[in-house]
């Protein structure tokens, strides 16, 4: 019997991964991963140069990345970019996951941003396809690992996507990064961590607030390294306690909620 999960992840890897036969070749997480406990900064308000004892930077797919550093693409895998919506609606209308009045179902917290369609395999194939897209000019570009946003997508589509869902284009997004010689973060859903490793193959985590909502050991149990950022406006505890306490990650940095760039008034960044 054909066992058509694996051949509908294959098929999305491989559409994914088409025509990037220029690019590095695929590496172990070990190898790829960011430098375990270093230092980072988390960018994606803005590039600017991190401090000297940062390793790892995470910006923006739009930005370069950060010479001499580890540096990290953000992506947002599972909903549009604001700036990028009405390219989805005019372009790929159909990856766009419909309300029952038939118009785009958006983030509540981020109405700008409109979820994606994971709910059929020909449907996340075409996804891949187009995120696949951002995801080859991160490696073109010179990034050595890339962020996929959103993955918990699922609990802001009224019940129209799940989990599984979610799972299954995760697994071609990632596959796609590492044929591209990228490791892939999963950022945040702590409650799909296990499977998140396990069935779509993350190397590594980006967490946000995961310290403030006491989510932490989800993440270091099953990834050796985890980016945390945290906000103070979501901290009910002194910065310096958080980074005391036996599950905070010694990367955890305290970053003003705009992830605004120095020189700005409202600009924070402490590290633990």
């Amino acid at each position: 019997m054909v066992d058509t999960t694996r051949c509908a992840v294959a098929l999305l890897a491989l559409l994914l991964c088409a025509g990037c036969a220029g690019c590095a070749g695929t590496r172990a997480a070990s190898e790829a991963g960011p430098p375990p406990g270093g230092p980072f900064d988390y960018q994606l308000g803005g590039a600017y140069e991190p401090t000297a004892d940062v390793d790892t930077v995470v910006r923006d797919a739009t930005a370069e990345p950060a010479e001499g550093r580890y540096s990290v693409c953000y992506v947002n895998g599972f909903q549009t970019q604001p700036q990028e919506s009405a390219r989805w609606e005019a372009e790929h209308p159909d990856l766009l996951l419909r309300g029952d009045d038939g118009e785009p179902v958006a983030d509540p917290e981020w109405p700008d941003e409109l979820l994606l369609d994971t709910s059929t395999p020909a449907g996340r194939a075409e996804v891949a396809r187009v995120v696949g897209e951002t995801v080859a000019g991160c490696a073109e570009r010179g990034f050595d690992a890339v962020e996929f946003d959103n993955l918990d997508s699922h609990t802001r589509s009224g019940g129209r996507l799940t989990a599984d869902d979610n799972l299954e284009l995760a697994s071609a997004l990632v596959a796609g990064a590492h044929e591209r010689g990228l490791a892939a973060a999963q950022k945040n859903a702590a409650e799909l961590t296990g499977r998140a490793r396990e069935e779509a193959g993350f190397d590594f985590a980006v967490a946000e607030e995961c310290a403030a909502f006491d989510e932490c050991a989800a993440y270091t149990d099953v990834y050796a390294t985890v980016l945390v950022i945290e906000y103070p406006d979501t901290l009910d505890t002194p910065f310096d306690q958080v980074c005391e306490a036996p599950d905070t990650p010694a990367t955890t940095i305290l970053r003003d909620r705009g992830l605004l760039v120095p020189g700005d008034a409202k600009y924070l960044r402490r590290s633990c």
